[in-house]
């Protein structure tokens, strides 16, 4: 149309200055931008007032010391107690799924996957040393432990997390603490929280030392004071269990050991060849234990030894030594003998030796375990490598 005015313009005369159409729409291009910014700015607005914009209603964001910068708060012994899981939705979608902390909901196992780690299951070492209530029964000698009424075995809930693994595991109970004050609290100090400490009844302070030894990590078993052979000439110590004495005695006598203080496993003898070897003393013994919820734990001192039926009748957990470490009490025929154990362990997978809080015995055990680590050995609580007839 342009082009056609121009043609029918007379020769030398100018063209009127006039409004070309694209000086038109520049001019009205200002206007559509304004309108199109001010659009922006309500949309975004709309979206930033919105209550947690484009976030999923259900899940929680947890801060963490790292990202605020603050000292997080003290738990609670009821949150100390908890075994905190990761969760995800059951039904997974097109888009990312947030993860996000909620142990009640996990434990109910509501269309859950909970992930743990078999180390840390087990009670916190912080109240570790607090007894379950619901596992003591009153007596006249003191707490004795028992099964809860909803089933729970102390053997179960006293126990020492371990991995879970089929590797090669070795454990090791270092017995006789509470004898010495000062023994017992180097023992406790020294020795890696892996070994199984067992207490001497005659001892002192136990309830003291079995806090500190809980709260290091250990698991715990008490000694019973059984009859060898040539007693009373080799004598135990008090209220040892013996064949001479009534069924009612020796019960009377197991449960003054037993109240000698809580937050243990079960119990190991202490001497006994005879009394082990003789089935009318052990049977109402072992019958306690099991009624109880305790493992039973042989030195594996004498091969006569009844407890491995017995235990298997009357559903105790049950272990047998494989050595005494420091029958000899010097530091390479212990470390020697742990080899030992180490060898057995790999060939049958698991090993058990004891030995005595004597210093020499607690300086080799600690400096074994660091190196038997490196080797791939795992050293477990002795309940790690229980036979347990109530879980097949």
């Amino acid at each position: 149309m342009q082009a056609a005015k121009e043609l029918e313009r007379p020769l030398g005369h100018p063209a009127k200055p006039g409004r070309s159409p694209s000086s038109r729409v520049w001019r009205g291009r200002p206007l559509w931008l304004a309108f199109g910014a001010l659009c922006l700015v309500a949309v975004s607005s709309a979206i930033a007032l919105r209550d947690k914009p484009f976030r999923n209603p259900s899940a929680s964001v947890t801060s963490t010391p790292e990202t605020t910068g603050a000292e997080p708060p003290a738990p609670s012994v009821e949150a100390a107690a908890a075994d905190p899981v990761a969760k995800k939705p059951a039904s997974p979608s097109a888009s990312p799924s947030i993860i996000h902390v909620d142990p009640e909901d996990a434990e109910k196992g509501n269309g859950v996957i909970i992930i743990r780690d078999p180390s840390a299951i087990g009670q916190d070492l912080r109240v570790a040393h607090l007894p379950d209530r619901a596992l003591i029964e009153e007596s006249e000698t003191g707490p004795l432990p028992k099964r809860s009424a909803d089933g729970r075995r102390p053997v179960d809930v006293y126990a020492r997390p371990w991995s879970g693994t089929r590797g090669a595991r070795v454990a090791i109970v270092v017995g006789g603490l509470g004898l010495s004050q000062t023994g017992t609290q180097e023992a406790i100090a020294k020795l890696p929280s892996e070994v199984t400490l067992a207490f001497a009844p005659q001892g002192n302070s136990i309830g003291r030392w079995m806090q500190a030894g809980r709260q290091k990590g250990h698991e715990i078993l008490m000694q019973a004071p059984l009859e060898p052979f040539d007693y009373p000439n080799v004598n135990p110590g008090r209220n040892t269990l013996t064949l001479a004495a009534t069924p009612e005695e020796n019960i009377d006598n197991l449960h003054w050991t037993l109240s000698r203080t809580t937050n243990y496993t079960g119990i190991m003898n202490y001497m006994g060849a005879r009394f082990v070897a003789d089935p009318g003393a052990m049977s109402p013994v072992m019958a306690e234990l099991g009624k109880r919820g305790l493992l039973y734990l042989d030195d594996g001192s004498t091969a006569r030894s009844v407890a491995p039926e017995l235990a298997l009748k009357n559903r105790v957990p049950f272990a047998a030594g494989d050595a005494i470490i420091d029958g000899e009490q010097e530091r390479g025929a212990i470390l020697k003998k742990l080899d030992q154990l180490e060898a057995t362990a790999r060939a049958k997978g698991f090993a058990v030796g004891t030995g005595s809080a004597f210093d020499v015995t607690v300086d080799a055990v600690t400096s074994w375990v660091a190196e038997a680590k490196k080797r791939g050995i795992e050293i477990v609580p002795v309940s790690a490598v229980t036979i347990d007839p109530e879980k097949g």
